[in-house]
């Protein structure tokens, strides 16, 4: 019965008026990237209360149909509740399903804020625990799907903060020629945080790569640069 009491709450919180906005704010609109995603308008602070109010009873069966659900707000509780029963659970055999589950419904997954809110503390880290598994991230960033390409370099944050960048320098480079703006903000926000853990992998990526890097991600990048440090990248770039 979860299910219906975690959507009766979501639906008691409907606000109309956010609701336009977010349909605006996440491109919703015929051709662009959130094309036919619904907005109930809801908060993402009152979606965690909510998961976190549900998360140890809500079933896999339960999640499963909220991810299927056009409703935008509905899809991203029930990743919020995936976050919650992954971090609080302690039993390996779970949060493989956690992981395996999430995988497998890659394709509701489907805009930037359910990708970044949830794609580190789940992927990122049981690939962090995994390793012999990153494969998979390899496999996502040559992807068509813009949303599985934005997950590859996602989960690397997670393996970011234990300070191993390897996967994030090398899935990077594979998505220097990325077309898409959202792909070049993702990559360009994990190479900036590589570089407040570390400068010099950064700077050395830089060194090889801003020259041909598209200029939203090299900005994101150097970010936190002193200004003539930025000045001398931003010179690099065509």
């Amino acid at each position: 019965m979860s299910y219906q009491k975690i959507t009766s709450e979501l639906k008691n919180l409907t606000n109309e008026a956010k609701a336009k906005i977010l349909s605006g704010f996440f491109k919703t609109g015929k051709g662009q990237y959130g094309e036919g995603d619904k907005f109930l308008g809801i908060t993402v602070p009152e979606q965690r209360t909510i998961a976190k109010k549900y998360y140890e009873n809500a079933s896999f069966v339960d999640l499963q149909k909220m991810l299927e659900n056009k409703i935008h707000e509905y899809r991203l509780t029930a990743l919020l509740i995936l976050v919650y029963k992954y971090e609080k659970s302690k039993d390996e055999k779970l949060q493989k399903q956690i992981y395996n589950f999430y995988l497998k419904n890659l394709k509701h997954i489907n805009n930037w804020d359910l990708v970044d809110v949830t794609t580190p503390n789940i992927v990122g880290d049981y690939l962090t625990k995994n390793p012999e598994k990153k494969n998979i991230l390899y496999k996502l960033v040559k992807s068509k799907n813009l949303w599985e390409r934005r997950v590859a370099i996602l989960a690397t944050f997670r393996l970011i903060r234990e300070k191993q960048f390897e996967d994030t320098l090398k899935i990077s480079e594979i998505l220097l020629t990325d077309k898409h703006d959202l792909i070049h903000k993702a990559v360009g926000w994990m190479l900036r945080e590589m570089g407040k853990r570390d400068i010099k992998p950064l700077v050395k990526f830089l060194d090889q790569c801003a020259s041909t890097m598209p200029r939203t991600m090299l900005r994101y990048a150097i970010e936190k640069f002193p200004e003539e440090m930025r000045q001398y990248y931003l010179k690099m770039t065509k």
